[in-house]
């Protein structure tokens, strides 16, 4: 039995509660989870926004050692630190086919999965695909990494989601160039790692943007050389800061169409808009035929951060260990499993960065 966080149905609170947890089976590993991240997926899955079945264990941003594993598993072994992988790509759809594995057409399959049972027989689904809401976990083998040389495994739970999506945010979705201005909209865990991954691209200005003026100091310490709080004004304030022209790249980290809205109009004539924050199906953005053409300007979606994680991280693990990227900063409070309704409340109230929950 391990003790874990059950989302019972959409729009219930979590219950933390004891599971029976299998042995791997064939092409399965067993993980022991050290720390786990509180991302905002996962209260879009408690509130309906994402669909998955339940009931189900949340949590998909997290690392920890592997315990065991099952017949067939030949990249890991038991006392190998590992990252999870929640987007495993099957390397046979479409989209795998041509390079664009965040995309995967199967990645998600597994979440449909039992992978669990409560003790009195209720069947439970992993989440999305990870279940690290949980002391441990039993995932597929392609959802698990080895955790680069260097990393603290505590610190690698982020590397599972915030940094990966910021990071490619960045380098793979708006592709920004050095010298380039930028603007990140949601100072959150993914927009502190974008902030970061922003600094390293050699981007600037580097503007914040958020609803709460206390996350200044923690937008500039990750790497923002400026900061605006959202209201009416935004996109007037953020040209004032790029020479009148508006922003190169607009980072959008919240998944709302009025910020969606706003980030476009902040960048320059021909500027890039790249969409990080999830939305509901209610949030309509809306363009007149005109100004598309007349502005020029590209927006675009962003799932993952556009990441491949086998390339990507070993690439992060050489920013961490070189001192570019530090990923304690995402953080802002250490909790256990009973501290995630509130990490939630704070994620609502639009407080403080990374909650992570740690295990031991």
């Amino acid at each position: 039995m391990v003790r874990a966080a059950i989302l019972p149905a959409v729009g219930s609170a979590l219950e933390i509660a004891e599971i029976d947890l299998p042995a791997p089976g064939p092409g399965q590993v067993r993980v022991r989870l050290a720390a786990a991240g509180v991302c905002h997926s996962d209260l879009s899955l408690t509130n309906g926004t994402m669909r998955v079945p339940t009931p189900c264990v949340l949590g998909h941003e997290g690392a920890g050692t592997v315990v065991d594993v099952g017949e067939g598993v030949t990249h890991v072994a038991p006392g190998d630190g590992v990252v999870l992988n929640w987007a495993p790509s099957c390397g046979s759809c479409h989209h795998c086919s041509i390079g664009e594995v965040w995309l995967c057409s199967q990645a998600l399959t597994g979440a449909a999965s039992v992978y669990a049972h409560r003790p009195d027989g209720t069947e439970l689904h992993p989440g999305l695909n990870v279940a690290a809401f949980a002391e441990e976990t039993v995932v597929a083998a392609n959802c698990v990494l080895p955790v680069p040389d260097g990393v603290p495994l505590t610190d690698a739970a982020l590397l599972g989601c915030a940094v990966l999506t910021g990071y490619g945010a960045v380098h793979h979705s708006a592709r920004v160039r050095s010298g380039e201005s930028v603007v990140v909209f949601g100072v959150g865990g993914v927009g502190l790692a974008t902030l970061q991954s922003a600094r390293i691209a050699g981007a600037g200005p580097i503007i914040a943007v958020d609803v709460s003026p206390e996350k200044e100091d923690l937008a500039r310490a990750a790497g923002a050389t400026d900061y605006v709080v959202a209201s009416d004004t935004t996109a007037k304030d953020i040209r004032k800061l790029t020479a009148g022209q508006g922003a190169d790249v607009a980072i959008e980290c919240v998944g709302r169409a009025a910020t969606i809205r706003t980030a476009w109009e902040s960048t320059r004539r021909g500027g890039r808009t790249t969409v990080v924050g999830i939305g509901g199906k209610d949030q309509q953005v809306t363009f007149n035929a005109l100004e598309l053409f007349h502005w020029g300007r590209t927006l675009s979606g962003c799932v993952y951060g556009n990441s491949d994680p086998s390339r990507d991280l070993p690439v992060l693990a050489e920013h961490i260990r070189a001192g570019r990227l530090d990923l304690s900063q995402l953080v802002t409070e250490r909790i256990g499993l009973e501290g995630i309704p509130g990490a939630f409340e704070n994620m609502v109230a639009g407080k403080g960065g990374r909650a992570l929950v740690v295990f031991g």
